[in-house]
Order: structure tokens, then sequence, then C-alpha cells
């Protein structure tokens, strides 16, 4: 037998506790503090599928008593259930020697699988049933006690009150086995009743529902076909217009066509005459083209003659400045007379001088215009900007996600990029895609990112534009110290957003 299928019952605890997880979604023991459906629906896959029938009470004795009649389905998988679970606490010595093989079961497998020996026993061996007749009267001493007075409990269970009739057999327990099957029958036929009730009242408001989309529903196809109608009665109308207009239109092309005739014969007239004066002028046209060549021969050789004369003058003159030029070794120069002027001259535009007026301090605007300046370098602190964006994402998909925004970045602006990720847990070097302008690094161990990026700012040269992506307040004060501008994650997120 594998171990898989047994498992270890707890003594003492083998009626109290609930639906055992290792009885491979079968059965489970029986509790009275358990609503009545939950446990017909627990039992049911436990003792009461497997077709063994208890054994009813004995019959009459020789008094003449009257005897029980046979347990009902629910009743006889109550028995099982509270047998098996108390054969689960005894020593293997102490059980029926038809039930030590099933020792090491979970009760609802041993009710389900050993169901014919645990009845057999329960009627044939009087100190089993007396071991689970003293296991139930201490686990329901109050029912228990009741019983023994003759009364059945109104707030139990009727099924479990006569499993434990069955078991403790009190005086007169044949007819108070009797009445408490009576009462689940009652209590069945009750709760069915019910059911009915509420299925009932549901079919009743369905067909309600049905009924009022029907009524809507043929309003609607009402209120469609009289607006067909009105439509239809337009079409026709605007076809008796159309085909009015049609008659006039016909008319008006036959007197046109008339009138088009006339036309024709006195263009005709007009074409002859356009015809002849245009001969005429194509001859004067030939005649002013012949002058025209001529004038431009005489005016290309006087020309040319002119060109020659200019040309060597030039010549002349710029080899004359080469040699002054080499004579006196005047070297070139991008002065000019301006820049003798004194005055107060202006400074360099640098990061620092963006101005952010009227704007938010997350506005993309004021990182589009610092990456805008000449020679920009941007620090991006990785995993803080990725933490602010897109937190839900593995560390993983956040690296490859934010490279690929900034890969768009560099593409577009053209500024040099470092994105610096926190590497001092990780045991070695860690693969990331490549994007052009996007330089990736990651810190050494036992050193953070923060540490990183100081050393980045140190290492640039002082008026160099420098922009440090970061929403750490220490790192921030720390770059502007050095001649930085932080600027806080969200600002870079909005303009990854904003593609």
């Amino acid at each position: 037998m594998s171990g898989d299928e047994t498992g270890p019952d707890t003594p003492g605890a083998a009626l109290d506790r609930g639906p055992d997880p290792a009885a491979d979604g079968e059965g489970a023991g029986v509790d009275l503090c358990v609503p009545a459906p939950d446990r017909d629906r627990l039992t049911a896959a436990g003792a009461g599928d497997t077709g063994v029938d208890l054994p009813g009470p004995p019959a009459p004795d020789r008094a003449g008593g009257p005897g029980a009649a046979a347990l009902s389905e629910p009743v006889r998988a109550r028995v099982l259930d509270f047998a098996a679970q108390v054969a689960g606490g005894l020593a293997p010595g102490s059980l029926p020697a038809s039930l030590r093989p099933f020792a090491k079961f979970t009760p609802a497998k041993r009710a389900r699988l050993a169901a014919t020996p645990l009845a057999a026993a329960l009627e044939a061996d009087s100190v089993f049933r007396g071991r689970v007749a003293e296991r139930v009267r201490d686990t329901y001493p109050e029912v228990a006690e009741a019983l023994f007075a003759g009364a059945i409990p109104p707030a139990a269970d009727p099924r479990d009150v006569a499993a434990i009739v069955y078991l403790l057999r009190p005086e007169g327990w044949p007819e108070l086995l009797t009445q408490a099957e009576l009462a689940a029958r009652e209590s069945e036929r009750a709760l069915a009743d019910e059911h009915l009730g509420d299925e009932v009242a549901r079919l009743k408001a369905e067909i309600d529902t049905i009924r009022e989309q029907t009524k809507a529903e043929t309003e609607r196809l009402k209120a469609e076909l009289a607006r067909e109608r009105r439509e239809g009665d337009s079409l026709r109308r605007r076809i008796r217009q159309l085909e009015a207009d049609m008659r006039r239109a016909q008319a008006h092309a036959r007197d046109a066509m008339a009138e088009s005739g006339v036309a024709q014969n006195a263009a005709a007239l007009q074409v002859s005459a356009a015809e002849a004066e245009l001969r005429r002028v194509r001859g004067r046209l030939t005649e002013s083209e012949a002058a025209l060549e001529a004038a431009r021969s005489a005016t290309k050789a006087s020309r040319g003659a002119d060109e020659v004369r200019l040309r060597l003058l030039l010549e002349t003159i710029s080899e004359a400045a080469a040699g002054l030029q080499r004579e006196l070794a005047i070297s070139p120069t991008d002065a000019r007379p301006a820049d003798t002027v004194e005055a107060v001259r202006a400074d360099v535009l640098g990061a620092h001088d963006v101005a952010g007026q009227a704007r938010a301090v997350d506005d993309p605007a004021i990182l589009d215009a610092l990456l805008a300046l000449p020679r920009a370098h941007l620090v991006v602190d990785g995993y803080n900007v990725t933490k602010t964006g897109f937190p839900t994402l593995s560390l993983h998909e956040q690296r490859i996600r934010l490279l690929k925004g900034l890969g768009g970045i560099a593409a577009r602006t053209g500024a040099e990029i470092t994105c610096v990720f926190d590497g001092a847990e990780l045991g070695g070097p860690v693969p990331v895609p490549q994007h052009k302008g996007v330089r990736v690094l990651f810190s050494r161990g036992g050193e953070i990112a923060d540490e990183l990026i100081r050393r980045l700012v140190a290492a640039e040269p002082q008026g160099r534009p420098l922009i440090v992506v970061s929403s750490d307040k220490e790192v921030a004060d720390g770059v502007r110290r050095s001649g930085a501008r932080p600027v806080p994650s969200t600002m870079l997120v909005r303009r990854l957003g904003r593609g």
C-alpha cells in the first residue's frame, strides 16, 4: 500500500476534525456543527455510495417489543463515518480483525473502502460498538443526555440524531430511531418545498421579464414599421418629382441641340477667318525670329571679347593680392573689429539656464530643452525610474522597456545617454539589449548605483551640460553641488510615455 493512500489518525480528535485534505477529494468526517445539506454532500462520496446496507436494529425481543426499520441512506452514512473516525483513533490491537487492514487509512477512505467490515463489526462486535458509542457520547454529551431521557433534541439534525440513537441504543431506541427518521424526511421535504417555491418564483420573474421584453420589442417593431412607411411615402413623392424634372430636362436638351446647330455653323465661319489670320501672323513671326537670331549673334560676339578682357583683369588682381599676402606674411584670422570693443560679455547657455517658468516640475518639455543643449550628457538612475513608471513588471522587463525608450530619445536628440543600474547583489554581468547612443552600466560589488552616478558626474569636465534623472533627494543634492542639473524620474517617465 503506497504512502499517498494512507494517513495517520489522531486519537481523541476523530469525531471533531473537519474534512481531511488527504482523503483524495472523497467524503469527510461528519460534525453536527455543519449544516445538514453540506453534510449530505460530504458523506455521499464516503459511505453513502458504497451500496453497503447496515443491518437494522435487532428484531423484536421475546417480550414482543417493536423492532426498528432499516436505516435510511443518510443515517447509514453517518453511522459508518462515526465508526471510521473512532477506528482511526484506536490501536490496531484494539480493532476487530476485519478492520485491522484499514487501520492506517484516513477516516473518509476507511468509511468508503471498509464500509462492509465496519457495518459487520458494529452489529456483531459489541465491544467495538461500545467504544464507538462511548466516543460519540463524549463528543455530544447534550444530545446523548436528551436521548437517554427519551427526548429528541429539536435543534439537532434528525439524521445525526438517528445515527447517535443507533450507536447509543438507549431505552426505547427503536421508537426514537423511527421518530428521528420521520423528522429527517420531513426536513428534507420542507427543504425541497422551499427550493421548489424559490424556483417557481424565479420562473415567474423570468416569464414577466420575457413578457416585458416582448412588449417592448413589439412596440419597437411597430415604430420601425411606421417609420418605414413614412420613408416609403417620402421616396414615392421624390420619385414623382424627379420624373417631372427629367421631362423638363429632356425638353431643354432638345432646345439646346437646336441652338447648338446654329452655333456650330457660326463657329465654323469664325474658325475659317481665324485660320487665315493665323497664317498671316505665322509669316510675320518667322521674319521676327530671323531678325532676332541675327541680333543675338552680333551681341554674343561683342560680349565674348568683353568677358575675355574682364577675366584677364580679375586674374591679374587675384595673383597680385596673393603675392602681397605672401610678401607681408599675413596669417588668416577670425577676429572682427567688434571683438575689440570693451564690454560685459554674455555667458554661454548651460544646463542650469533652462527656465521652467509656468511649467510643472516634471514637465517633459524641460527635459527636451536640456537635451537640446550642445554636447548634453543624460545620466539615468535606472531602477529609480522603472520603479516609478512601471513597478509591476519584473526587473528584466523593466530594464528592457527603459532602454528601448532611451534608445528612441538618443536617436532623436543625439545626446549622450548613460543608464545606471544597481548591480551590488548580482553574481555577474547581466545581458541587456544594446541601443545605439545608450551606455548601460551596473555598479560593482559593494557599491550602490548612487555612488556610481556620483563618480560619473565627477568625471565630467566643468561646464558641460550634465542632466541626472533621479527622484532620490540625496542623489539630487549631491550632483547639484557637482554642477549637474537633477530632474525627477517622473519627468523622464512622462517623456517616455509621450513617445
